[in-house]
Protein backbone atom coordinates (compact mmCIF):
# COMPACT_ATOMS: atom_id res chain seq x y z
CA UNK A 1 0.00 0.00 0.00
CA UNK A 2 1.78 3.52 -1.00
CA UNK A 3 2.29 5.66 1.48
CA UNK A 4 -0.48 8.76 1.87
CA UNK A 5 -0.09 11.79 -0.27
CA UNK A 6 0.05 15.41 0.58
CA UNK A 7 -3.20 15.15 2.34
CA UNK A 8 -1.58 12.62 4.75
CA UNK A 9 -2.49 14.62 7.93
CA UNK A 10 -6.27 14.04 7.19
CA UNK A 11 -6.25 11.32 6.50
CA UNK A 12 -3.91 9.70 9.18
CA UNK A 13 -6.50 11.30 11.44
CA UNK A 14 -9.30 9.99 9.98
CA UNK A 15 -7.64 6.28 9.90
CA UNK A 16 -6.93 6.82 13.39
CA UNK A 17 -10.13 7.64 14.67
CA UNK A 18 -11.61 8.18 17.93
CA UNK A 19 -10.86 6.34 21.47
CA UNK A 20 -13.07 5.39 24.15
CA UNK A 21 -12.74 8.22 27.51
CA UNK A 22 -10.37 6.64 30.50
CA UNK A 23 -7.93 4.65 28.91
CA UNK A 24 -6.91 6.95 26.19
CA UNK A 25 -3.22 7.25 26.24
CA UNK A 26 -2.64 3.40 25.81
CA UNK A 27 -5.09 3.32 22.93
CA UNK A 28 -3.88 5.89 21.10
CA UNK A 29 -0.23 4.46 21.28
CA UNK A 30 -2.33 0.93 20.11
CA UNK A 31 -3.96 2.89 17.44
CA UNK A 32 -0.54 4.11 16.30
CA UNK A 33 0.81 1.53 16.37
CA UNK A 34 -0.87 -0.72 14.29
CA UNK A 35 -1.22 1.88 11.77
CA UNK A 36 2.64 3.05 11.52
CA UNK A 37 3.21 -1.09 11.18
CA UNK A 38 0.23 -1.42 8.63
CA UNK A 39 2.72 -0.41 6.03
CA UNK A 40 0.74 2.70 4.75
CA UNK A 41 2.85 5.29 5.80
CA UNK A 42 6.34 5.67 4.43
CA UNK A 43 9.27 6.42 6.82
CA UNK A 44 9.54 9.94 7.40
CA UNK A 45 5.54 10.87 6.69
CA UNK A 46 4.88 13.78 9.07
CA UNK A 47 2.10 13.35 11.39
CA UNK A 48 -0.62 15.32 12.06
CA UNK A 49 0.03 18.33 14.83
CA UNK A 50 -1.39 17.49 18.09
CA UNK A 51 -4.53 19.64 17.86
CA UNK A 52 -5.40 17.68 14.82
CA UNK A 53 -4.57 14.47 16.35
CA UNK A 54 -6.47 15.27 20.01
CA UNK A 55 -9.53 16.73 17.71
CA UNK A 56 -9.89 13.56 15.49
CA UNK A 57 -9.11 11.56 18.53
CA UNK A 58 -11.40 13.06 20.92
CA UNK A 59 -9.11 13.42 23.93
CA UNK A 60 -6.70 16.12 25.19
CA UNK A 61 -3.92 17.27 23.78
CA UNK A 62 -1.90 16.75 27.40
CA UNK A 63 -3.14 12.57 26.24
CA UNK A 64 -1.64 13.07 22.57
CA UNK A 65 1.25 14.47 23.95
CA UNK A 66 2.07 11.66 26.22
CA UNK A 67 1.90 9.50 23.35
CA UNK A 68 3.80 10.99 20.93
CA UNK A 69 6.29 11.41 24.23
CA UNK A 70 6.36 7.72 24.73
CA UNK A 71 6.90 6.73 21.05
CA UNK A 72 9.83 8.93 20.74
CA UNK A 73 11.60 7.30 23.40
CA UNK A 74 10.81 3.95 21.64
CA UNK A 75 12.63 5.49 18.34
CA UNK A 76 9.44 5.29 16.57
CA UNK A 77 9.05 8.69 15.84
CA UNK A 78 10.83 11.65 15.61
CA UNK A 79 9.84 15.05 17.23
CA UNK A 80 11.18 18.29 15.47
CA UNK A 81 10.83 21.62 17.63
CA UNK A 82 9.12 24.01 15.17
CA UNK A 83 9.30 21.53 12.26
CA UNK A 84 6.68 18.18 13.43
CA UNK A 85 6.83 15.49 14.59
CA UNK A 86 7.96 12.45 11.65
CA UNK A 87 7.35 8.56 11.54
CA UNK A 88 11.16 7.11 11.87
CA UNK A 89 11.50 3.86 10.03
CA UNK A 90 9.40 1.29 8.01
CA UNK A 91 7.11 -1.35 8.93
CA UNK A 92 9.30 -3.51 8.99
CA UNK A 93 11.84 -1.95 10.93
CA UNK A 94 9.65 0.01 13.99
CA UNK A 95 9.47 -2.32 16.87
CA UNK A 96 10.70 -5.51 17.55
CA UNK A 97 7.46 -7.76 19.51
CA UNK A 98 8.67 -7.05 23.21
CA UNK A 99 8.71 -3.32 22.82
CA UNK A 100 5.28 -3.72 21.00
CA UNK A 101 4.27 -5.74 23.91
CA UNK A 102 5.21 -3.48 26.23
CA UNK A 103 3.89 -0.21 24.79
CA UNK A 104 0.47 -1.55 25.19
CA UNK A 105 0.17 -1.05 28.79
CA UNK A 106 -2.78 -2.98 30.05
CA UNK A 107 -3.69 -2.94 33.54
CA UNK A 108 -2.25 -7.20 33.85
CA UNK A 109 1.00 -6.41 31.48
CA UNK A 110 1.59 -3.05 32.86
CA UNK A 111 1.48 -5.15 36.78
CA UNK A 112 4.13 -7.34 35.37
CA UNK A 113 6.31 -4.78 33.86
CA UNK A 114 6.21 -3.11 36.97
CA UNK A 115 6.72 -6.17 39.12
CA UNK A 116 9.95 -6.74 36.81
CA UNK A 117 11.14 -3.28 37.29
CA UNK A 118 11.26 -4.47 41.23
CA UNK A 119 13.13 -7.10 41.22
CA UNK A 120 15.90 -6.28 38.50
CA UNK A 121 16.15 -2.69 40.42
CA UNK A 122 16.84 -4.94 43.81
CA UNK A 123 19.25 -7.14 42.11
CA UNK A 124 20.91 -3.78 41.15
CA UNK A 125 21.11 -2.33 43.76
CA UNK A 126 22.80 -6.05 45.37
CA UNK A 127 25.20 -5.58 43.00
CA UNK A 128 25.95 -2.03 43.38
CA UNK A 129 26.51 -2.45 47.38
CA UNK A 130 30.28 -4.45 46.54
CA UNK A 131 30.96 -2.90 43.48
CA UNK A 132 30.13 1.12 44.18
CA UNK A 133 32.80 3.27 44.60
CA UNK A 134 33.51 6.80 46.15
CA UNK A 135 32.61 8.82 43.05
CA UNK A 136 29.70 6.95 42.30
CA UNK A 137 28.34 7.04 45.79
CA UNK A 138 29.30 10.97 45.50
CA UNK A 139 27.14 11.20 42.37
CA UNK A 140 24.23 9.59 44.16
CA UNK A 141 24.29 11.62 47.25
CA UNK A 142 24.32 14.54 44.71
CA UNK A 143 20.96 13.02 42.96
CA UNK A 144 19.52 13.08 46.99
CA UNK A 145 20.31 16.41 47.06
CA UNK A 146 18.79 17.57 43.62
CA UNK A 147 15.30 15.47 44.93
CA UNK A 148 15.74 17.06 48.17
CA UNK A 149 15.71 20.51 46.08
CA UNK A 150 12.70 19.50 44.30
CA UNK A 151 10.29 18.33 47.19
CA UNK A 152 8.39 21.28 45.82
CA UNK A 153 8.44 21.01 41.73
CA UNK A 154 8.20 17.56 41.11
CA UNK A 155 8.95 16.92 37.54
CA UNK A 156 12.55 18.33 38.78
CA UNK A 157 12.33 15.44 41.72
CA UNK A 158 11.13 12.95 39.13
CA UNK A 159 14.12 14.00 36.87
CA UNK A 160 16.42 13.28 40.16
CA UNK A 161 14.84 9.96 41.20
CA UNK A 162 15.49 8.45 37.43
CA UNK A 163 19.04 9.56 37.43
CA UNK A 164 19.48 8.09 40.89
CA UNK A 165 18.30 4.58 39.89
CA UNK A 166 20.22 4.86 36.41
CA UNK A 167 23.26 5.72 38.60
CA UNK A 168 22.21 2.44 40.69
CA UNK A 169 22.26 0.45 37.74
CA UNK A 170 25.74 2.23 36.62
CA UNK A 171 27.22 1.24 40.09
CA UNK A 172 26.07 -2.49 39.88
CA UNK A 173 29.12 -3.02 37.13
CA UNK A 174 26.52 -5.41 34.84
CA UNK A 175 26.12 -4.05 31.49
CA UNK A 176 23.27 -6.49 30.61
CA UNK A 177 20.84 -5.63 34.07
CA UNK A 178 21.73 -2.02 32.94
CA UNK A 179 20.43 -2.46 29.03
CA UNK A 180 17.52 -4.43 30.65
CA UNK A 181 16.64 -1.89 33.29
CA UNK A 182 16.56 0.69 30.82
CA UNK A 183 13.76 -0.91 28.48
CA UNK A 184 11.58 -1.61 31.53
CA UNK A 185 11.70 1.95 32.62
CA UNK A 186 11.08 3.11 29.13
CA UNK A 187 7.91 1.13 28.56
CA UNK A 188 6.83 2.84 31.77
CA UNK A 189 7.80 5.72 31.02
CA UNK A 190 4.24 7.09 30.89
CA UNK A 191 3.03 5.95 34.57
CA UNK A 192 6.75 6.80 35.95
CA UNK A 193 5.90 10.85 35.46
CA UNK A 194 2.42 10.60 37.04
CA UNK A 195 3.40 8.37 39.87
CA UNK A 196 4.43 11.25 42.08
CA UNK A 197 1.06 13.67 43.15
CA UNK A 198 2.00 15.91 45.94
CA UNK A 199 5.35 16.49 48.83
CA UNK A 200 3.79 14.03 50.86
CA UNK A 201 4.59 11.20 48.44
CA UNK A 202 8.05 12.81 47.30
CA UNK A 203 9.11 13.19 51.15
CA UNK A 204 8.61 9.11 51.77
CA UNK A 205 10.47 8.45 47.95
CA UNK A 206 13.76 10.72 49.48
CA UNK A 207 13.81 8.77 52.41
CA UNK A 208 13.67 5.70 50.85
CA UNK A 209 16.26 6.70 48.39
CA UNK A 210 18.80 7.78 51.59
CA UNK A 211 18.04 4.23 52.96
CA UNK A 212 19.37 3.01 49.74
CA UNK A 213 22.55 4.88 50.21
CA UNK A 214 23.02 4.59 53.40
CA UNK A 215 23.43 0.94 52.62
CA UNK A 216 25.75 1.38 50.59
CA UNK A 217 28.02 3.52 52.10
CA UNK A 218 28.63 0.19 54.52
CA UNK A 219 28.54 -1.87 51.19
CA UNK A 220 25.50 -3.88 52.89
CA UNK A 221 24.23 -5.88 50.05
CA UNK A 222 21.41 -7.54 52.31
CA UNK A 223 20.39 -3.97 53.70
CA UNK A 224 20.90 -2.79 50.28
CA UNK A 225 18.42 -5.13 48.80
CA UNK A 226 15.87 -4.80 51.66
CA UNK A 227 15.70 -0.92 51.30
CA UNK A 228 15.75 -1.26 47.24
CA UNK A 229 12.88 -3.87 48.00
CA UNK A 230 10.71 -1.39 50.09
CA UNK A 231 11.11 1.11 47.88
CA UNK A 232 10.01 -0.59 44.74
CA UNK A 233 6.97 -2.03 47.23
CA UNK A 234 5.77 1.80 47.19
CA UNK A 235 6.79 2.69 44.02
CA UNK A 236 4.93 -0.18 42.62
CA UNK A 237 1.74 0.22 44.45
CA UNK A 238 1.91 4.03 42.96
CA UNK A 239 2.44 2.87 39.49
CA UNK A 240 0.01 0.14 39.68
CA UNK A 241 -2.65 2.91 41.27
CA UNK A 242 -2.02 4.81 37.83
CA UNK A 243 -2.95 1.80 35.27
CA UNK A 244 -6.42 1.16 36.92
Amino acid sequence: MPAYPGDSATRISAELGSVSAGNSVPEIARRMLDLFTSGSIEAGTRLPPERQLSASLGVGRSAVRETLAALEILGIVEIRPGSGTYLRGSASELLPETLNWGLMLSAERTTELIELRGELEVSAATFAATRVDADQLASLRAHLDEMRAGLDDLPRFITADVAFHVAIAESAGNTVLTGMLQSVRSMLRLWVERGLRDRTQAEKALAEHAAIVAALEKNDADAAAAAMRAHMATAGERLASETT
